[in-house]
């Protein structure tokens, strides 16, 4: 799956994308990610990309030309959908990410600033989408989240498949979010580890977990 992430701050993505999982799925080729500066596709002599708004008020709102090219230019190679990161979007769940998973790319938005020029979302925009019902300072750590999320439901992503079929609020979980989990030692600071998960008697564990949902 090929992810084009579209921001005025491209370095901020470089950790993350070279680390553990992620870093081994764009290895194996299971991903593709792509992350390109805004700012290069400005035609401001000074690469300049927000403004104040019309009518007034505080902060900057970003221009519409250079997210407009950048788009364009990145739909070449990326027919998926264009989703701009916006904390007035709908909010993002794990059935989103099971559904955004099954185009074969997504281009994501990062906003910054007040937002962007409203003309971007009527010209470019296919959908907006909120991490959560509070504000950053960009759009840049919902694309990460995004795309973590999504990638978990690309096959090959994950060492076994069958690990999304309990994950948290999976369907076979009834969407709760998980039962406790326990590993070595059995005993850590008086505290033990439920017998019954020692016991290997797969039909009592299964039950044990089921009435311990959370």
């Amino acid at each position: 799956m090929r992810f084009d992430i579209l921001t005025i701050f491209p370095g901020a993505f470089d950790s993350y994308f070279n680390e553990s999982m992620i870093k081994r799925a764009k290895a194996r080729g299971i991903i593709k990610i792509f992350v390109h500066d805004i700012r290069k596709f400005s035609k401001d002599k000074h690469k300049k990309v927000d403004d104040i708004p019309y009518g007034g008020g505080p902060g900057m709102v970003m221009t519409p030309q250079p997210i407009y090219d950048a788009v364009r230019h990145v739909k070449k190679y990326n027919k998926g959908p264009v989703i701009l990161l916006s904390p007035s979007g709908k909010l993002f769940t794990h059935k989103k990410a099971r559904q955004l998973a099954e185009n074969k790319g997504i281009i994501l938005i990062c906003g910054r600033y007040e937002g962007v020029d409203e003309r971007v979302k009527k010209l470019c925009v296919d959908e907006e989408i909120s991490i959560g019902k509070y504000v950053l300072t960009g759009g840049e750590i919902p694309a990460m989240v995004i795309l973590d999320a999504v990638s978990r439901f690309i096959p090959g992503f994950l060492g076994k498949q069958s690990s999304l079929k309990e994950e948290s609020f999976s369907e076979l979980l009834g969407g709760k979010k998980e039962y406790p989990q326990y590993t070595r030692p059995p005993i850590f600071k008086n505290l033990k580890v439920p017998d019954v998960l020692r016991s290997g008697h797969y039909k009592k564990i299964s039950e044990w977990r089921q009435k311990h949902l959370k």
